[in-house]
């Protein structure tokens, strides 16, 4: 399996724009709670050898098993020039839609950053009312780009945790196990036992679906 870069940040070095930003979200699709992004950038004279046991097994979250994820997350906290995380929950998305969410998380993360960066990378999506000049939207960017991967697994890694505790608030939906995506098990317990506050009605799939009862 190829493993994600620096080759999109080395490029945007060697053109003066020393602070790279590498960003990604989590929970788009999810049937359920909040939508996360992560921004993270890195020094330009970082270095990472195969031999390191930390950075060096940064890759996609999704391709990453879940404690490793967890340890990664931590390092690339400590690594990191900067890095930020936003989450935007349920109201607001049943509110505005998840794509409008989606794009304020993005916004919400890189102004919660310490430091201003010179340019942005994003899977796959550019970011609304921010100079297109100013980033890159990489298809598959969390598989390339080393600092998207890097957003990738801190915002999977947080979003997770959230999801298990909010599976211990609703234990009947066992949103610890599936995160609230569309799985067989998930849709079992909507069946069972109607919707609860934090699912994303917005959702077609969900629209018109009974409230549970206790909530």
């Amino acid at each position: 399996m190829k493993l994600p870069s620096f080759k999109y940040e080395k490029n945007l070095w060697k053109k003066g724009k020393n602070l790279v930003c590498g960003i990604d979200e989590v929970g788009r699709g999810s049937w359920a709670g909040p939508v996360v992004s992560a921004a993270v950038i890195f020094d330009q004279n970082i270095r990472i050898t195969f031999n390191d046991v930390g950075l060096s097994r940064v890759r996609d979250s999704k391709t990453t098993a879940p404690k490793e994820r967890e340890k990664l997350s931590e390092i690339i906290k400590k690594q990191a020039l900067a890095y930020s995380i936003s989450e935007i929950g349920v109201k607001r998305i049943n509110k505005h839609g998840i794509g409008k969410c989606s794009q304020y998380a993005f916004r919400k993360a890189l102004k919660k950053l310490k430091v201003r960066p010179d340019h942005i990378l994003i899977d796959a999506f550019y970011i609304k009312y921010l100079k297109r000049k100013s980033q890159n939207a990489i298809v598959k960017g969390d598989e390339k780009c080393f600092s998207i991967a890097a957003a990738s697994i801190i915002a999977k890694v947080y979003r997770d945790n959230l999801m298990k505790k909010l599976g211990k608030r609703f234990p009947k939906y066992r949103f610890d196990l599936h995160k609230g995506y569309g799985t067989l098990l998930h849709q079992k317990s909507i069946e069972k036992y109607g919707l609860c506050k934090i699912h994303r009605t917005s959702f077609k799939i969900l629209a018109g679906k009974e409230k549970s009862e206790e909530i």
